[in-house]
């Protein structure tokens, strides 16, 4: 069997709700952000999944990525790891894309980067780790993190450059799985929230 990776987007924080950029600062979920994990790991215990039996499971050290895979019932199997964790967005950490945008009016993630953080180089080496650990062996993949950076390892498990992310959005809670078809990788699932209807 080829590898998947399954992706799972952490659940709602105050943060994601109000549309601040979350990278490093560790946020708490809300409690709708705690029933959408629970929602998630009761989809990925039913068929066709059946709880991932055999999946290698990682997640982001962050509390809102470890908290959505405990409650997913993925946290014994789980190991932290920070490729995982969310881009680093420097000065620009806590901010709206409104604000952002209100000195910068051209500004956009996938393009132009943040000051003071991690620089997409940077980013799309971390999202290539992933990938590589991925497809180190015939078995698939669970991992929960990050909007931005699951949207980067989207974009590499398609041997993209990382500005694909801009055009996948992810909500919290979703699950997405990244495969194969005729050989070649693609996306099998993306931004499922059907759990959460």
């Amino acid at each position: 069997m080829a590898a998947r990776i399954f992706l799972a987007r952490h659940g709602q924080t105050e943060w994601s709700l109000t549309g601040r950029h979350t990278g490093r600062t560790d946020v708490p979920l809300l409690d709708e952000g705690r029933r959408g994990a629970k929602l998630l790991g009761e989809r990925l215990h039913r068929a066709p999944w059946d709880g991932l039996p055999g999946v290698e499971v990682r997640t982001s050290p962050l509390v809102r990525a470890k908290e959505t895979c405990e409650l997913a019932g993925f946290g014994d199997r789980a190991q932290p790891w920070d490729a995982l964790l969310e881009v680093d967005y420097g000065a620009y950490e806590g901010l709206t894309p409104a604000e952002i945008k209100s000195g910068r009016p051209d500004w956009l993630l996938w393009r132009d980067g943040v000051p003071e953080g991690e620089t997409l180089a940077e980013v799309a080496a971390r999202a290539d780790e992933v990938v590589s650990w991925a497809r180190s062996a015939d078995r698939d993949v669970l991992v929960f993190a990050h909007g931005h950076i699951l949207r980067t390892l989207g974009a590499r498990w398609l041997g993209l450059d990382i500005s694909f992310g801009a055009r996948i959005r992810l909500e919290p809670t979703s699950l997405s799985v990244l495969g194969w078809a005729y050989g070649e990788p693609a996306i099998e699932r993306w931004n499922d929230t059907g759990h959460l209807g």
